[in-house]
């Protein structure tokens, strides 16, 4: 009988969604004419970015701290996933004027 409420506990476990209770999220930024898109409300730790490059040129999603660098060549994307709260600043290693704060919570 142990062994079957160990085996509902660790159930209990696997499926509970990251960040308390909330399940992570997915969230688009697209970049077009030299700027990056709205950039998304209510970021949680454990969301992903999913960063779309649909300008001419090479961007890039650098993040100030280190947490990140996406390189996104012209038409192409890629993700990161946010890893601590606080505010994230970014910017196009490429294009320095290019550049946003990610506001990330708990």
């Amino acid at each position: 009988m142990n062994h079957l409420r160990f085996a509902a506990l660790a159930f209990v476990v696997a499926v509970t969604p990251p960040s308390g209770g909330l399940a992570a999220a997915t969230h688009v930024v697209v970049i077009d004419r030299m700027k990056f898109g709205t950039l998304p409300a209510k970021l949680h730790v454990g969301d992903t970015i999913s960063w779309v490059n649909r300008d001419l040129f090479r961007h890039s999603a650098t993040a100030r701290d280190g947490s990140f660098d996406i390189d996104l060549p012209a038409g192409k994307s890629g993700t990161t996933v946010l890893r601590k709260p606080g505010a994230i600043a970014f910017a196009c290693k490429y294009h320095p004027g290019m550049r946003g704060v990610l506001h990330v919570v708990k």
